[in-house]
């Protein structure tokens, strides 16, 4: 009778917004009551873009509470960062090494911090992090950077991973079937990228 609460986020045009609405696709497609919010905008012009599921047998709110998300997926280092106290004790944040510097630090409102993979390690958080845009690279496209984000999250998921696959396939292969197989391929680098356990968080 668990809620599941997935926090994304990242940089507009990485795809966050349309990752989220395949999550919760899968989730419907199973019988799940499913809630889904965006929480900041801005999309359109590589601003910052970040997205609250939560699904279960019930759920009466889409809005996920600081320390209530079971996984923060983050499209940008930064932006994981900034948003790593949604995270539950025990939470596990999936993060792209990619750097997009989104306009808050350009205009000086944000400084980018050197190392903010490292800096949520020294947080004590589990944190899992690989380059999903290299990744896409290696096929081609560096579009299939969010299908290889939604491969890392597939198994943290409390549905089989084929289910999470289908939905994909489903979302990027039904107007183009050259791309089913790029899809799948990328999905399964992502799987792959996060299959070892995460490194021990750092000490302050």
């Amino acid at each position: 009778m668990t809620i599941t609460n997935i926090a994304v986020c990242g940089i507009g045009g990485q795809g966050v917004m349309t990752a989220t609405e395949i999550l919760a696709e899968a989730a419907l497609s199973l019988g799940f009551d499913v809630k889904k919010t965006e929480v900041a905008g801005m999309s359109q012009r590589g601003g910052v873009v970040t997205s609250h599921l939560r699904f279960g047998p019930q759920v009466l709110s889409p809005q996920i509470m600081p320390g209530e998300a079971d996984l923060l997926v983050g499209f940008e280092a930064a932006e994981a960062l900034r948003w790593a106290h949604m995270l539950k004790p025990g939470g596990i944040a999936l993060v792209n090494q990619g750097r997009f510097v989104p306009p808050v630090v350009t205009i000086g409102l944000y400084d980018y911090p050197e190392d903010p993979i490292g800096e949520m390690r020294k947080l004590g958080l589990a944190v899992f992090d690989f380059d999903a845009s290299a990744l896409a690279l290696q096929l081609g496209n560096i579009r299939l950077g969010n299908t290889v984000m939604l491969g890392a999250m597939s198994d943290r998921l409390p549905f089989p991973a084929d289910v999470l696959r289908n939905a994909v396939l489903a979302r990027f292969g039904a107007r183009k079937p050259e791309l089913l197989e790029l899809n799948r391929q990328a999905f399964e680098l992502g799987r792959a990228a996060v299959a070892q356990p995460a490194p021990t968080p750092a000490t302050a």
